[in-house]
Order: structure tokens, then sequence, then C-alpha cells
């Protein structure tokens, strides 16, 4: 009885440890953004803010620009990603493998790199507006505004849509295609009547996760937007402005976007019960040779897409070799950005880059593994609140976190605002719903009888656990890792209002030589990410031993 009640204890510590930890790192800084988004300057309570916001015109239509920008993005995204899927999985292109790794090296990097890449393509002075300019004696005004935003956001955010898309046609049955050519159907029919209507669900919950993430980043609009102002863009300025600040008003925007990420989040699950289904692939999908103009036109639209995809990363590495007046390059080849980025005082921003990337993915996975072991094998009220909430992180959007964190510590008796901590701890929150996704998926195809057997041969349930379920979890939740280990080294939104001198990351380092006009040393900065997210997604194959990646 007493051994009983020992296991029962350190099940139901751990889980009181877990609910403890998120309603301190995540209930109570969204709480005190909600108390704060109410609270007048004299302590009253009040709704004069969201009343401000919803008053002023030069308030609300960045909420408008933000939804035109996200709306017409993800639907670039969607159509984008859904060809590319098809063509991918059914016809045989040459360099595939290869081609698949790209598209994802092309989604790992931040957004705003992309947006910087393009500011040097196609900018006022950037290389291809000065060919077009001089070829064809116009004078175009360059990719700002919502056109260069849209570019930026869609070739950055289709690899997602791709990657879901890819996954579900792997499944498919394709003996209903096969049906229905067979019955006189075109390529055409087949795709928009069979194939479409059955993926569909994979693509809405694609297409809603690339809302999302386009809706929240202020990285882009901030870079390229100029005139066009975006909600993000507003609620930075309101929180980080030089000129003013307001944080109560701040707190309020932050409310809005809570409020919209969440209904935007519950519209995804609704979606994704009501349209889920499960098919059995009884003969997959498989890529075939296609012959004449279809081979042709199919390669080339591949390659194309691709090729635009991955230019701001190939711009970025060429122009990280190049010498640079003020804004601009001499085409002189020359290793000074690099030299510049690794003088004594600016090392410390690739330590701590990998430092706090790595301890934040040791807190992302050993978390991670308990919590999907607690809400699958031990269920009960206390674990299903730890289940909801280890979702909030991934409804709210960066820069929300990293505001509402500088508001819930920065006093005694958790003082935390300005060190390594916070900025650890803030990458944990923002990339440990994906791990614990994953690792739940993991042990969901574990037996339990596997663990039974090993306590019926005298093994206690956390012995079991720890030799057991754990080695048998560890290479799909290594390979989970590595993903939330590319996508943590690029964040921004959050470490952007967290960063001291003393906390930079590549990223908030990129973000501002970008700024400041420092193009060299940006694109060596940028540079040293692009060669790490490769060399992870390397790994990543290695350690799952597959040669694509499909959600």
């Amino acid at each position: 009885m007493n051994a009983g009640k020992k296991k029962l204890n350190i099940w139901l510590v751990l889980s009181l440890v877990i609910l403890a930890l998120f309603l301190i790192f995540v209930v109570y800084p969204i709480g005190l953004i909600l108390y704060k988004s109410i609270l007048m300057e004299d302590g009253s309570i009040s709704f004069a803010y969201f009343t401000k916001f919803f008053s002023k015109k030069f308030y609300w239509s960045t909420l408008i620009n933000s939804f035109k920008v996200t709306i017409v993005s993800t639907l670039v995204s969607a159509v984008l990603g859904l060809i590319m899927a098809y063509l991918l999985r059914s016809i045989k292109i040459k360099g595939n493998k290869y081609l698949n790794i790209l598209i994802v090296i092309s989604y790992l990097s931040p957004p705003f790199i992309g947006a910087y890449a393009w500011v040097q393509l196609l900018g006022r002075n950037g290389v291809i507006t000065r060919i077009l300019n001089s070829v064809f004696n116009t004078k175009l005004n360059g990719i700002y505004g919502f056109a260069g935003i849209v570019l930026v956001f869609s070739l950055q955010s289709f690899p997602l849509v791709y990657m879901y898309v890819s996954g579900a046609l792997k499944n498919l049955d394709n003996s209903l295609n096969e049906a229905a050519e067979s019955l006189g159907c075109s390529t055409v029919q087949r795709v928009w009547k069979i194939i479409v209507p059955l993926i569909t669900p994979t693509l809405l919950a694609s297409s809603l996760l690339v809302f999302m993430r386009v809706f929240s980043d202020f990285g882009t609009p901030m870079l390229i937007g100029e005139g066009y102002k975006t909600f993000p863009v507003l609620l930075y300025s309101q929180f980080m402005g030089e000129v003013s600040t307001d944080a109560h008003y701040a707190a309020a925007l932050c409310v809005i976007v809570v409020v919209i990420t969440l209904v935007l989040f519950f519209l995804q699950k609704y979606i994704g019960n009501r349209l889920t289904y499960s098919m059995s692939a009884l003969k997959p999908m498989e890529a075939q040779k296609a012959t004449g103009i279809r081979n042709v036109l199919a390669h080339v639209f591949v390659y194309l897409v691709v090729l635009v995809a991955i230019l701001p990363q190939l711009t970025v590495i060429t122009t990280s070799f190049l010498e640079t007046r003020g804004a601009s390059y001499t085409g002189q080849f020359t290793l000074q950005n690099y030299k510049n980025i690794l003088m004594p005082k600016n090392i410390n921003i690739l330590t701590n880059t990998y430092l706090f990337g790595l301890a934040a993915i040791l807190l992302v996975v050993v978390l991670g593994v308990l919590i999907s072991y607690l809400t699958v094998r031990k269920r009960s009220f206390l674990t299903s609140m730890i289940d909801t909430l280890t979702m909030f992180p991934y409804i709210i959007p960066g820069s929300v976190l990293g505001i509402s964190f500088l508001y819930a510590f920065n006093k005694k008796p958790l003082l935390l605002s300005g060190t390594a901590i916070i900025v650890i701890i803030s990458l944990c929150i923002r990339r440990m719903p994906y791990t614990i996704r994953s690792s739940t998926a993991i042990i969901g195809q574990i037996s339990p009888s596997v663990e039974e057997a090993a306590i019926s041969l005298g093994s206690t349930e956390t012995k079991s656990f720890i030799k057991i379920t754990v080695p048998m979890m560890m290479a799909g939740v290594l390979s989970g890792a590595i993903m939330s280990w590319i996508t943590l080294i690029s964040e921004l939104s959050s470490s952007i209002i967290l960063y001291t001198s003393k906390t930079q990351t590549l990223t908030v380092a990129i973000y501002t030589e970008v700024i400041r006009s420092n193009f060299g040393n940006a694109a060596a900065y940028s540079t040293i990410l692009t060669i790490t997210s490769i060399l992870s997604l390397m790994l990543f194959f290695k350690v799952s031993g597959s040669e694509d990646i499909s959600v």
C-alpha cells in the first residue's frame, strides 16, 4: 500500500510542479497584461484604452492592414504549397531530395532576413532594380509596402503548407486517383475533384498556421513596410518606441492580439475536428516519370519556385563576402564582415545563441517528455489542465509573450528581466508545444503492455518509465528537438523585447545591424545562422532516418 502511494506521489508531485511552472510563467504574465489593459494611471478600472484604439483610424487601420497582408499571403502560400507538394509527390523531379531540403531551409530562416535580402535585390538601390531601371529606362520604387510584405511572407510561408500537404499526399490512397483516370478525368479534374477534397482538412489547418504566423510577425513589415503600418509594428512601437511609449496601451493591444489568435486557434481546432478523416494508403502515391511538355513545365516550375524561395539565403551568403561602404556594396571580395562579428566584443552574440538554445532545448525535451507521458498515461483533471496550458504559448505571439514577461518579472521576488534566464525561459515556453505534440504522438504508439510487463517482473513504475519508455521515445523526441532547435535559434519576436547588450542573440544582432544599415555585418551573422540551420537539418535527417520532412 505504501509503495502504491509512493508511486502515486511521484507523478502527482511532478504534475503539481509542472502546473506551478506554467501558472508562474504563462498564466501570471498573461493575467497581468489583461489587468494592465484596463488599469488607468489613477488606479481606476476602465476600457478607455480599447476605446482609444477603435475610435482612431490611425490605430485600427493597422489591424485592417494586418488582415489584408495576412489573408493575401496565406492564399498565395496555400496555392503555391499545394502545387509544389503535388508536383514533387506525383512527378519524378530530378534532385527532388535536395529541392526538399532547400524548401525547408527557406522556411527555417526568419522572415525578416528574407525581407532584408529582398531589399538588397529589389530595393530602390537593389541589384535587380538597377538592372531593370537600366534596361527599360524606368525608375522603380522598389519592393516596399503591401506588395513587398506579401512577397516575402508568401515565399517564406508556402513551405509550411508544402510540408503538411506533402505528408497528407503520402498517406493518400492512389487507387481513387487511378479510378478517376480510368473514367476519363484529366489531371486537373483529378486534382480538383479527388485530391483537393481529400486533403482539404490538412490544407486548411496548415493555412491557419500560416495565418497565425504571418499575422503576429513584425520584423518584415518593420523593415519594408515604410508607410504601410501593420498591427504588430504598432504594438512594438507603443512598447519599445523611441519617441513615446505607453505600457498600458501596449497591454490593451496585446489583449486584442491574444483574442484574435485565440479565435483563430479555436477555428483551426473546430475545422480539424469536423473535417478529419482516416485513410489507409493501401496504394500510396508514387512519383511517376513524366514525358514531353508536362515534364518540362513541371521541372521549370519547381526549379523556379525553389530558386526564388532560396534566393534570399543565396543573396545573404554572397553579400557577406562583399565589402560595404555605408549601406552599399563596393563589389570587392573581403572577409572584413566576418572579422567584425568575430571580434571579442561581438563573439558573445554567437555563444549566447548556442548556449541559450541548448539550455532551452534541454528544458524542452525533459518537460516535453514528462508532460506528454502525464497527459497520455496519467489522465486526470490535473494533467488535462496542464495539457490545455501548454498550448497557450503556441497561440500567443512572441512579442506579446516578451512584453508580458517584462511586466511580470521586472521586480522582486522574481527579478529576471535583463538576465539570460528570462531569455532561456521565453525560448523554452515558445517552442515547447511542438515537442509536446510530437512526444505525445510517439507515446501513443507505445503499447502500455510493455511497461506493464516490466512492472509485473518487479520493476517500479518510475524505473520502467526511465529505462523502457524514454529510450523507446528517444529517436522521435530527438528528431523533434532538432527541429525545435532550428526554429528556436531563429526566434526574434520575443528576444528583441527581452534582450540586453549582454544577452543579445544572432537574430537580434541581424535585426539591429540591418536597422543601422550595417548590411555587411548583418549578412555575415545571417550566413552563420543559415549554415547552423543547414547542419542541424542534416543531423535531423541522420537521426530520423528520413530523406524528407513532412508533417
